[in-house]
């Protein structure tokens, strides 16, 4: 069993030149054990983003601060904010946005090869 406070669990920044201003910390996951699953929490900062990207799993989201949006495969944007859940189909194309002024942090459940 493990319970930790997400203040305790160390930040790393995700360097690509397709994401701007996010970091991820990684409270459950491989090195707890986890078999299948992780659980991450990504902050991304007032005009960050994630890649526009899909992959074969799902995303499994709950935005815990903040407000953005989600692109859809269309291109269309949908707000996001504290208190949504968010549901990205395998190979859905898809990105994250932080369109406001504070951190847009939300926890995002992958398989444990894509912690």
């Amino acid at each position: 069993m493990k319970i930790v406070e997400l203040q305790d669990v160390p930040r790393k920044p995700m360097e690509s030149p397709d994401v701007k201003g996010i970091t991820k910390q990684v409270p459950v996951g491989v090195a707890d054990g986890s078999p299948t699953m992780s659980m991450r929490v990504l902050t991304v900062e007032p005009g960050g983003f994630s890649p526009y990207h899909s992959h074969p799993w799902e995303h499994l989201n709950y935005i815990l601060a903040g407000c953005g949006v989600m692109v859809n495969e269309a291109g269309d944007e949908h707000p996001i904010s504290a208190g949504n859940f968010a549901f990205v189909k395998p190979d859905e194309k898809h990105q994250f946005r932080n369109t406001g002024a504070e951190p847009l942090q939300f926890i995002c459940l992958v398989p444990t090869e894509r912690e």
